[in-house]
């Protein structure tokens, strides 16, 4: 082949949504030390404390001949000044960053093209889908770490502007950080025991959601248990299967059929109609895209900020499920990073099928929220 793209996830044990993207992109494609374009790194499971050796892994694929396109999904803090460095020794090398961790505009400075999900649109998004769900109240659970980070904060004000729009009663409830003293089992055992009561205080037409993915998994148990209803989470993998005690080893890296085994298993245990997810894990999607759109790249046959065949690269990445996508909006200047691509999947209902909030009309003005 002409060229080779890097790809950089973390490994499997740390996310595996990522890392099975690029295991698919390696089996498409073919791996370059034989003879096919992909050549895929792991960043450390530790990467914060090992930002250096995290940075080399990823600036040493610049050290390619062959290298055109480098991706890293997730990418985490490091990748802007990995992507600095390349672009020092190589120029012409395109940096591509997936489920970025860094400011947007920090990130945009260097990258030819972020995607993210779109933590913004989504706080409209799943007030909608609720709504659709039948839902008449709508819990949002977290803690003070998650609500100082800057898009969190935004998606929750979104959401509580949206659920008095539509008549929605939007309620916050503070757990236990699954990084503080108590640990993930201790925020875990914590929804165990609250989930129940707050099902009998607030009735069980309520849509829960966590902004911690340890705390989904009891979450989902319980609200399966004594009514509820969840919405959404972005991955089948997040909650669900360990919430029910799905065995998906067969299934691996098959989200068709990863979705289709867990909707069963909800539907038996009377939940149908009540739990939400994305159908592909954001990761996985998110990855392979840039994967598909980075040999499009390479093969001359697109450009970094061409939203047409970024679209057709990410709808290729999840067969049956559509994305909307966008450039992510600053809400202090109001400027738009065009480098910088929010995208969502569709919603969909276990037991029911896809709720259509890919075709949504977003209105401006919830981007103005802070």
């Amino acid at each position: 082949p002409a060229f080779h793209i890097g790809i950089v996830t973390s490994t499997v044990s740390q996310s595996e949504d990522s890392a099975r993207g690029a295991e698919f992109l390696l089996k498409k494609y073919g791996d370059a030390s034989k003879g096919g374009i992909i050549k895929y790194v792991n960043y450390p499971d530790n990467f914060t404390s090992e930002l250096e050796t995290t940075i080399s892994q990823i600036v040493g694929l610049a050290d390619d001949p062959k290298m055109k396109v480098i991706v890293v999904c997730e990418a985490i803090p490091g990748t802007t000044e990995a992507f600095r460095r390349i672009k020092e020794k190589r120029p012409e090398i395109i940096c591509m960053a997936g489920e970025a961790q860094e400011d947007p505009a920090m990130i945009a400075s260097i990258a030819d093209l972020s995607l993210s999900q779109d933590f913004i649109t989504m706080g409209y998004i799943m007030i909608h889908a609720a709504k659709k769900m039948g839902a008449q109240t709508y819990v949002h659970a977290s803690f003070p770490r998650h609500m100082s980070y800057e898009l969190l904060a935004r998606r929750r004000a979104i959401m509580e502007a949206t659920a008095k729009e539509l008549g929605i009663k939007f309620v916050f409830e503070s757990t236990p950080d699954p990084n503080s003293d108590v640990g993930i089992a201790g925020a875990q055992q914590y929804l165990l025991e609250k989930v129940p009561a707050w099902v009998k205080k607030y009735g069980k037409n309520t849509a829960f959601f966590s902004t911690a993915n340890a705390q989904v998994e009891p979450m989902l148990k319980r609200i399966v248990q004594s009514g509820g209803m969840y919405v959404q989470a972005d991955s089948p993998l997040q909650g669900f299967p360990g919430a029910f005690g799905i065995d998906l080893s067969k299934e691996r890296g098959n989200f068709p059929a990863i979705l289709k085994k867990i909707e069963s298993t909800v539907v038996k245990l009377g939940g149908k109609g009540r739990l939400a997810t994305w159908p592909y894990p954001s990761g996985y999607g998110i990855t392979v895209a840039l994967g598909e759109f980075a040999v499009r790249i390479a093969e001359g046959k697109a450009k970094p900020k061409d939203m047409k065949q970024l679209m057709a690269a990410m709808n290729s990445a999840t067969p049956g499920v559509k994305w909307s996508a966008g450039a992510y909006t600053d809400a202090s200047t109001g400027v738009k990073l065009k480098n910088f691509v929010l995208a969502y999947q569709d919603t969909y209902v276990l037991g029911k099928g896809p709720l259509g909030m890919n075709t949504i009309n977003v209105p401006a003005k919830i981007y103005k929220i802070k």
